[in-house]
């Protein structure tokens, strides 16, 4: 991961995007079996507690591979882009709950924690890995989220999962005002599934991307 840290947007390679996206499914596989196999739980039953651990496991795997990525790494240290990343899963927290109320979600005491824990698992697909990358830059997150025009493999990296996360979820929700009362209807089930569905599927998307690009770099070369 040293190369990363010279100069991230010329040096991160396809083996590299593979290797981050690769350790973050695996903490999100690692979460699911703490729940499962450690406390007994799962998302249907008990998706408070599930959440917690599947974020709190998520959550630090990918502060510490995408602070590797930050832009400027002689202005900007690995440890100060990991302290934007803390700050960035309150705020990332806070703007995908009111999203999610903003569209439908249920409100109430009883839903409080069940949205919060879904809320800081939303963050670190979406928020997080930007924040650690680019930190405040409106520029940068103007062009890759309000824009939507990713330069290079390290934005599409950012950019694609996010998305995924969000499109994922969104169609997650489908289900649940349908009068078919099951159990995995209520908030935040579905909603979580579709988010994790989406966010798996936009890393796929972003390496076959990066693998692309690189090579059509290759190719460029030998020309």
């Amino acid at each position: 991961m040293k190369e990363l840290e010279k100069n991230p947007q010329s040096t991160i390679s396809s083996s590299q995007v593979f290797f981050i996206h690769v350790c973050c499914g695996l903490a999100l596989v690692a979460g699911f079996w703490v729940a499962h196999h450690v406390y007994s739980l799962n998302l249907v039953f008990d998706p408070t507690k599930t959440l917690c651990l599947i974020w709190a496991i998520e959550f630090p795997v990918v502060i510490l591979l995408f602070s590797c990525c930050r832009q400027k790494p002689e202005k900007c240290s690995y440890f100060t882009a990991i302290a934007r990343g803390l700050l960035g899963l309150p705020i990332g927290a806070l703007l995908n709950a009111l999203g999610a109320l903003a569209l439908g979600a249920p409100v109430g005491l009883q839903y409080l924690e069940k949205t919060v824990n879904w809320s800081l698992l939303m963050s670190s697909f979406t928020f997080v890995p930007t924040a650690c990358v680019y930190g405040s830059s409106w520029t940068d997150w103007c062009r890759i989220f309000a824009c939507t025009k990713p330069n290079g493999p390290l934005e599409f990296m950012l950019c694609l999962p996010a998305h995924g996360a969000v499109i994922g979820a969104w169609f997650g929700a489908w289900p649940m005002p349908l009068d078919w009362e099951r159990p995995w209807q209520d908030w935040p089930i579905c909603v979580s599934y579709g988010a994790m569905a989406g966010y798996v599927v936009g890393m796929v998307g972003s390496f076959g991307l990066a693998l692309i690009m690189h090579t059509g770099r290759k190719q460029l070369k030998a020309e």
